[in-house]
C-alpha cells in the first residue's frame, strides 16, 4: 500500500511542459482577453489570464512560480486595458500563490474540485481588484455581486474545458 501512494505522489509531482506551452498559452490568453470583449461586448464573463495562472499554479505546485506567473500575467493584462497598471497584477499574484499552496497540500486532478477552485479564486480576484481600486487607490469602483458570480461561473466553465486540454500538452516520461 505504501508503494502505491509513493508512485501516485511521484506521478503527480512530475508535470513538465514544452517551453512553447509556457510561452504560447499565456500569450494566447492575453490576446484573447484583450480581443474577445470587443467581439462579445458586455457578455464577456471570463478572465483567461487568471485561468492560466490558476492552472499552472495548481499543477506545478510551486508557490514562487505561481506568484511570478500571476504578477507577470496580471501586469501584462493591465497593460492591455485602459485601467491602472498593477491591479490585476496584485490579484493574480495572490491567487497564483494560494493556488500553488493548495496544489501542494491536495490532489487537484478532480474536475469538480478544479471547477470549485476556479469559481472561488475568480471571486477572490474580483474582491482583490475592488479592494485595491477603491481601498488603496481611492477610485470609485462598485462590486456587483451578480456580475462577479457570472464571471466566476464563466471562468469555472471555461476551466472545465481548458484544463483537460492543457493536461494533454504535458510531457510524459
Amino acid at each position: 500500500m505504501t508503494g502505491l501512494s509513493t508512485d501516485l505522489r511521484r506521478e503527480m509531482e512530475i508535470r513538465r511542459y514544452p517551453l512553447a506551452v509556457y510561452v504560447l498559452v499565456p500569450l494566447a490568453s492575453l490576446v484573447l482577453q484583450a480581443w474577445l470583449p470587443r467581439v462579445l461586448g458586455r457578455f464577456a464573463y471570463f478572465d483567461l489570464p487568471l485561468l492560466v495562472v490558476l492552472y499552472f499554479s495548481l499543477v506545478r505546485r510551486h508557490p514562487i512560480h505561481g506568484t511570478l506567473l500571476g504578477a507577470t500575467l496580471g501586469i501584462l493584462q493591465d497593460a492591455l486595458t485602459q485601467g491602472v497598471i498593477g491591479i490585476h497584477g496584485i490579484a493574480n499574484t495572490v491567487c497564483g500563490f494560494l493556488a500553488a499552496s493548495i496544489g501542494i497540500r491536495f490532489v487537484v486532478e478532480n474536475a469538480l474540485l478544479r471547477v470549485i477552485l476556479n469559481f472561488l479564486f475568480t471571486l477572490l480576484a474580483g474582491l482583490l481588484v475592488v479592494f485595491v481600486s477603491s481601498g488603496l487607490l481611492g477610485l470609485q469602483v462598485h462590486w456587483r455581486v451578480l456580475t462577479q458570480v457570472l464571471v466566476a461561473a464563466g471562468n469555472a466553465l471555461i476551466g472545465l474545458v481548458l484544463f483537460p486540454l492543457l493536461d494533454r500538452l504535458q510531457v510524459k516520461d
